[in-house]
C-alpha cells in the first residue's frame, strides 16, 4: 500500500505540488484572497461601490471616515468635492487594473517575442535586440510619455502603448537567457537534425520551457505598470478627472492632508497592499515553478 501511495505521489506534477504549498502559506493565501476581491471590484464595481463616485455634494465635502466617527454612510469620508472616497478607490481599481494588464499583455508580447529570436538566432540578430534593450532601459519612462502626450495629447490608448513599450526590455532579457540555456540541449537538437524548421523548434520546444520565467516576469511587471500608472496620474499625464485612478485621488487629495488625510491616505493603502499582494502571489509562483527548488521541495 505504501509503495502505491509513493509511486502515485511521484507520478504527480512536481510544479503543482510545490504550488499548493505555497498557496498554504497563511501569506500566500491572504494575499490571492485579496486579489481576488480587488479583481471582483474591477469587474463589477457598481456591485461593491455603496455610493456614486462621481456624486458631489459641497455640503460633505472632507468629512472624516465613517468608521472613525460613527456618522453618516461615507465609510472612508469625502473628499474635497463630497464624493465618496470609497466608492471612488473601488471604480478606480477597474481603471488601474485595465490599463495595468494591458501594458503588461503587450509588453510580454513584444518581449517574449524578441527574446525568443534574439536567443535561438545568436549572432547579429541578438546583439541587434540586445543594443534596442540597452536604448530602450537607458531613456526612462516618465520622459517618454511626456515626449509623447506633449505630441498627441492624454489618451488611454497612448498611455497603454507607452506603459507596454516601456516594460518589453525586461521580459526580453529573463526570455532570452531562458532561450539560450535551453537552445542547445539534446532534445532540440535532435529536432533540428531530423529537420524541423526554427519556427517549429521555437514554439513546440523552447518555448514552453521558458512560460514558467515568463508568468513569474509578468507577476512582477503587473505590480511595476500599476506604479506607473499611478506615478503618470498623480503627475496628471495618465487617465485624466473626473474618471478616478488611485494616482490621481493622491494627486487631488495632497493638498487636504493635513486636514483630511483620508482622501490621499486611502487611496495610496490600495496601491501599497494591491502592489504588495502581487509581489506576494509572484514569489510563491517563483518558488513553485522553479524546477530547483521544486525538486529540493518534494
Amino acid at each position: 500500500m505504501s509503495a502505491v501511495t509513493l509511486t502515485v505521489a511521484r507520478s504527480r506534477n512536481p510544479k503543482l505540488l510545490a504550488l499548493g504549498r505555497q498557496l498554504r502559506s497563511p501569506v500566500v493565501l491572504i494575499s490571492l484572497i485579496f486579489l481576488v476581491v480587488v479583481l471582483l471590484c474591477a469587474l463589477f464595481p457598481g456591485l461593491f461601490a455603496p455610493l456614486d463616485p462621481y456624486h458631489q455634494s459641497i455640503v460633505r465635502r472632507l468629512r472624516p471616515p465613517s468608521f472613525l466617527t460613527g456618522q453618516g454612510n461615507n465609510w472612508l469620508g469625502t473628499d474635497q468635492l463630497g464624493r465618496d472616497i470609497l466608492s471612488r478607490i473601488i471604480y478606480g481599481t477597474r481603471v488601474t487594473l485595465a490599463i495595468s494588464l494591458a501594458a503588461v499583455i503587450i509588453a510580454c508580447v513584444i518581449g517574449t517575442v524578441l527574446g525568443l529570436i534574439a536567443g535561438y538566432a545568436g549572432g547579429w540578430v541578438d546583439a541587434l535586440v540586445l543594443r534596442a534593450i540597452d536604448a530602450q532601459l537607458s531613456f526612462p519612462v516618465i520622459l517618454l510619455v511626456i515626449a509623447v502626450t506633449a505630441a498627441v495629447g492624454a489618451s488611454v490608448p497612448v498611455l497603454i502603448v507607452l506603459m507596454g513599450v516601456s516594460a518589453w526590455p525586461q521580459i526580453a532579457r529573463i526570455v532570452r537567457a531562458d532561450v539560450i540555456s535551453v537552445r542547445e540541449l539534446e532534445y532540440v537538437e535532435a529536432a533540428r537534425a531530423i529537420g524541423a524548421s526554427p519556427m517549429r523548434i521555437i514554439l513546440k520546444h523552447i518555448a514552453p520551457n521558458v512560460l514558467s520565467a515568463l508568468i513569474v516576469v509578468a507577476t512582477y511587471e503587473l505590480s511595476r505598470m500599476i506604479l506607473i500608472e499611478a506615478t503618470l496620474s498623480f503627475l496628471g499625464l495618465g487617465v485624466q478627472p473626473p474618471t478616478p485612478t488611485w494616482g490621481g485621488m493622491i494627486s487631488e487629495g495632497q493638498k487636504y492632508v493635513q486636514t483630511a488625510w483620508a482622501s490621499s491616505v486611502f487611496p495610496g493603502a490600495a496601491i501599497t497592499f494591491t502592489i504588495l499582494a502581487i509581489n506576494m502571489l509572484g514569489d510563491a509562483l517563483r518558488d513553485a515553478l522553479d524546477p530547483r527548488l521544486a525538486n529540493e521541495q518534494t
